[in-house]
């Protein structure tokens, strides 16, 4: 495939389609908090994630983590959101590169927004902030959106080692509401 063609494949819009799509902020963390926690209740093996822990895990920090939600222009609800976390690489050898700004899909919840569109929204601001590439993991819901947003798989098992956890059998990855960072 032609570099023209694998561009034209993988453009993404300009910008974002879901009405109220904006950062997360410090009033927010309640709601976010509310969200995670009944979202993260239907996993085998997830986090206990309370207020503090939003805070410090998904409150946006710049070149840490990036967290956007949606509300609703009309009740001002908190119904969705995602977020990613920032993982640079050093480029050894290349004398126009030397960083790979990488994103990697984080927790992200769906209530109202269809998944699909708030992760292709994610994937946009992530574009717009520099971002040379988007990680996402097959765990908790994000299997379905992979492959119509152009993912591609990776070159390897995730291996999660739970110890002091009494795990019975084998997980999916569909049970794991558990990002490791």
């Amino acid at each position: 495939m032609t570099m023209s063609r694998t561009i034209k494949l993988y453009k993404l819009p300009e910008s974002t389609v879901t009405p109220g799509f904006r950062k997360m902020e410090i009033h927010d963390v309640p709601a976010v908090t509310r969200l995670l926690r009944n979202y993260l209740s239907k996993f085998v093996v997830a986090p206990d994630f309370d207020e503090n822990d939003v805070e410090h895990w998904l409150l946006p920090e710049e070149n840490v983590v990036d967290t956007f939600l949606v509300e609703s222009p009309k009740t001002h609800e908190v119904t969705d959101f995602c977020s990613f976390y920032t993982l640079p690489s050093t480029i050894l050898g290349n004398q126009n590169y030397s960083t790979l700004k990488a994103a990697y899909s984080n927790y992200n919840v769906s209530t109202k927004t269809p998944l699909l569109q708030l992760m292709n929204d994610a994937l946009i601001v992530a574009k717009q902030r520099g971002y040379d590439v988007f990680n996402a993991l097959d765990v908790m819901d994000n299997e379905p959106f992979l492959k119509e947003l152009k993912f591609g798989p990776g070159d390897g098992k995730l291996q999660y080692y739970l110890y002091n956890y009494r795990v019975r059998e084998a997980l999916k990855p569909s049970e794991v509401g558990l990002v490791l960072l």
